[in-house]
């Protein structure tokens, strides 16, 4: 298999495509059957690539890379078991519950987390209500 960078002579969108070899491509050009997903163009060519090297240097680069997300999303996982124990899981109304506790001063009760969205957290903070988002990893993920 081979991945060539694609270049649309009528609309100028590049994309990748997948060929069983150079022959094949150019077997697939020479029919017209390379075609533009958004115009639908045969005008399809190959643009000017750099061969992938592999070298000990990047396996390196990779090992390392891997290691450091390995690393935060042990951090993350953390994380995630101090808030589940200390705090209370709200789920979807979590933007209720920040504003209930927020405005009834009577309200005692340990921190909350579960799901906002971004319009609703931006709604808290100007409401002077202090709320963070943070990564999650699900724990089927894990």
């Amino acid at each position: 298999m081979i991945k060539y960078k694609l270049i649309c002579k009528n609309c100028d969108l590049k994309f990748d495509s997948w060929f069983a070899s150079s022959s094949e491509y150019e077997r697939l050009k020479k029919k017209k059957l390379l075609n533009c997903h958004k115009c639908n163009s045969v005008r399809v060519e190959k643009t000017i690539m750099a061969p992938q090297l592999i070298n000990h240097k990047s396996k390196t680069n990779e090992k390392i890379n891997l290691e450091k997300y390995n690393k935060i999303k042990k951090t993350i996982i953390n994380y995630q078991k101090f808030i589940k124990d200390n705090f209370k899981y709200v789920g979807d109304n979590f933007a209720y519950e920040a504003r209930s506790i927020h405005y009834n001063t009577q309200k005692k009760t340990k921190g909350i987390y579960g799901s906002a969205s971004k319009e609703d957290l931006k709604e808290l903070k100007e409401e002077g209500i202090d709320a963070q988002m943070i990564p999650w990893i699900e724990e089927n993920e894990n």
